[in-house]
């Protein structure tokens, strides 16, 4: 039976040095069952450990974790990667690691990258400095993405630092994107008026939490389909099939 679905497709977790001690994937699971998200991408930058955490929680409630990353690429454009099944994911954290500045991370200067299982308890720090560029394009990494099955989505594009639209000023016909995302700060209604390079691309918001209190407040998007899969997803950002993003 179709109906409408409550996503943020972009979270962050402890993990994201950027990010609250308070983000674990426990508390943003029960958050979203408290505020009635069905849909939660987890978006670390340039990392994905703390997903099976995330999947563990989410265990027996009806919010549904969706497998992804936040990547920069190498022009410092911030990308959202979203994928179905942990093999992609696993595929796909293995290409990142591989184009890695190889850099420690500066826990004084960026902040501590924590690891955790679903009950909270610390498993490791990541040594990597995560908050850096990759030293793979938007060009390839979008073209890696969709080799393995996922989809890419433009972060943050009216936001002036880390988005595409700041670092190239249009987006490049060689990159594929299922879609654009706004910040808080622009409504997905007038984007395309406010920012003509986003063309017929879908438009979607989220909240880009690194607090709890973005997470509660932040953007979301609601959808319009059957099952909260990434496939539906897909198909509603390309409107097909009755599938839709409603504004």
């Amino acid at each position: 039976m179709m109906r409408q679905f409550v996503a943020d497709l972009h979270v962050h977790t402890l993990l994201s040095p950027c990010a609250a001690v308070e983000m674990t994937p426990r508390n943003i699971v029960w958050h979203a069952v408290e505020h009635k998200i069905d849909i939660i991408a987890i978006t670390d930058h340039n990392a994905c450990d703390n997903i099976p955490a995330a999947l563990e929680a989410a265990k027996g409630t009806d919010v549904t974790i969706l497998l992804g990353m936040e990547v920069e690429s190498k022009e410092e454009v911030h990308l959202i990667t979203l994928f179905d099944k942990m093999r992609q994911l696993k595929e796909w954290e293995h290409f990142v690691q591989n184009h890695m500045s190889g850099r420690l991370n500066d826990v004084a200067r960026f902040g501590a990258q924590f690891i955790v299982d679903a009950e909270d308890n610390l498993i490791a720090e990541k040594p990597e400095l995560l908050l850096t560029s990759l030293t793979a394009g938007i060009a390839e990494i979008s073209e890696q993405v969709k080799r393995l099955g996922g989809i890419c989505i433009a972060s943050h594009i009216d936001r002036p630092i880390y988005s595409i639209i700041s670092q190239l000023g249009f987006i490049p016909p060689d990159v594929e994107l299922a879609a654009v995302e706004v910040s808080r700060h622009m409504s997905v209604e007038n984007a395309p008026m406010r920012i003509p390079a986003i063309g017929d691309l879908p438009v979607i918001t989220a909240s880009d939490a690194h607090v709890m209190e973005d997470f509660i407040n932040g953007p979301k998007t609601t959808f319009y389909f059957e099952q909260p899969t990434l496939g539906e997803i897909r198909q509603a950002l390309l409107s097909q099939n009755l599938r839709k993003v409603v504004v």
